[in-house]
């Protein structure tokens, strides 16, 4: 990516995204270190099963990795913050409270001594956030770790297809882009395409970027987008860009601008590829397994009709691998009440909601768009991609938007308030970031 991108964008200017570029928090004092962080959070949720690899990979390695990027990232985190110094988050603490029924339900080991293991993945998941939440400035700090992990990855992903096109593109899933470096599938690489160029081109709006180094992540990733297929991905690349500038258009003369000329080609698009757009939006499928969700109605039927204790209803059968009779579940809210009953479909509800909330009562401003862009993309994702009830990539983009709504730090002395040293304020007086 460029330099701009990498040193933080253009200086100066017009301020195009409701905030100027020197008024948002300054991320001087977040240590390198947190970047790595971040960065073994994403490796971790990349997941362990998928396509089939030019070089076969045991999946007990890849578990190893994953699982090892996770305590390292604990153990950084910890390291950075040796003394804790955490900041409030409803988001971190409905996370926190998730566990409650996930360990409940996965002690009794119905879904195997597995269940407690992801228990224990996801506490440690929950606990690396805490530790990293005093950072957590409103800034873009972490949508450049963010954008910079995935576009990692996707490299990964774009060099397997050039050194072995066969394998990337394979019958099994009818040619559909795949990871033939890591086990990803066509759902998980069209997600981190989706995401990063949503975050790339709100930063491109919001000043933060040139557009040179914009076209060097958003070009490629749209590609790869493409020869994935997956209409979810790109549904909701389009509902949350829409939704994110749609924010930015009162105050935003160039959001304002990429708006009527999105919606232009949009039309032109519409008119005059109209057959190519509905044969690569069917996939081939006909009519009928469409309406179907390719089969995926019927297993959230079959899980619906299955009896259950009221326990079970209550509190779920335990973190598993979001399956059902073998069949994958496809949908964070039927897998969170398979695993984590009533109890986690309220929390995960709650914590779409705050965070919705909190992004709407927000002025508006580049965070917040970016905020809204992450919110609706997962809301969308959730009803066809399990993975809000566990540590996912989806929880990860969660947190970036409960980041980039984080209240700074220095918003806690009124303007113009002389700066009076912390030593001269009474112990229980001072600003601490400390809940």
């Amino acid at each position: 990516m460029g330099a701009d991108l990498r040193r933080g964008g253009l200086s100066g200017g017009p301020d195009t995204a409701g905030t100027q570029p020197g008024a948002e928090p300054r991320p001087d004092g977040t240590p390198k270190i947190v970047g790595i962080v971040w960065g073994l959070l994403v490796l971790n949720t990349l997941g362990s099963t998928g396509a089939k690899t030019i070089v076969p990979l045991p999946r007990s390695l890849i578990q190893m990795v994953t699982m090892g990027a996770l305590v390292a990232a604990f153990a950084l985190a910890l390291a950075v913050n040796l003394r804790p110094r955490i900041r409030p988050s409803a988001f971190v603490f409905l996370l926190t409270l998730l566990l409650v029924p996930s360990v409940i339900s996965s002690v009794s080991l119905e879904s195997g001594f597995g269940a407690l293991f992801r228990c224990a993945r996801l506490a440690l998941f929950v606990g690396t956030l805490w530790l990293l939440s005093r950072w957590w400035d409103g800034s873009v700090t972490f949508v450049r770790h963010h954008i910079r992990m995935y576009f990692a990855v996707l490299g990964s992903v774009a060099a397997g297809l050039v050194i072995s096109p066969g394998a990337a593109l394979p019958d099994l899933y009818g040619g559909r882009l795949v990871g033939a470096l890591w086990p990803l599938t066509p759902p998980q690489i069209g997600q981190y395409a989706a995401v990063i160029v949503g975050l790339t081109v709100l930063l491109v709006l919001g000043r933060r970027t040139d557009r040179a180094s914009a076209a060097v992540v958003i070009v490629p990733s749209l590609v790869l987008l493409a020869l994935t297929h997956t209409r979810t991905a790109t549904l909701g690349l389009l509902i949350g860009l829409t939704l994110a500038i749609g924010s930015l258009i009162l105050t935003s003369a160039a959001a304002r601008r990429f708006f009527t000329w999105a919606v232009l080609c949009a039309a032109v698009a519409a008119v005059g590829f109209a057959s190519a757009l509905q044969a690569w939006f069917l996939r081939g499928q006909s009519k009928e397994n469409f309406s179907d969700l390719t089969g995926r109605a019927k297993v959230w039927d079959a899980l619906l009709a299955a009896p259950r204790t009221t326990a079970e209803k209550v509190f779920g059968m335990g973190l598993g691998d979001k399956s059902f009779g073998g069949l994958p579940i496809d949908n964070s809210w039927l897998a969170v009440y398979q695993e984590q009953g009533l109890v986690g479909v309220a929390l995960v509800a709650a914590i779409i909601i705050v965070l919705g909330g909190v992004a709407l009562l927000r002025p508006p401003s580049l965070q917040r768009a970016c905020a809204i862009f992450l919110i609706s993309y997962c809301a969308i994702a959730s009803y066809t991609e399990a993975g809000l009830g566990d540590a996912s990539p989806y929880l990860l983009h969660l947190a970036l938007a409960a980041s980039l709504l984080a209240t700074p730090a220095e918003a806690a002395t009124p303007l113009g308030a002389p700066d009076v040293p912390q030593r001269h304020i009474p112990r229980w007086a001072r600003r601490s970031e400390v809940t």
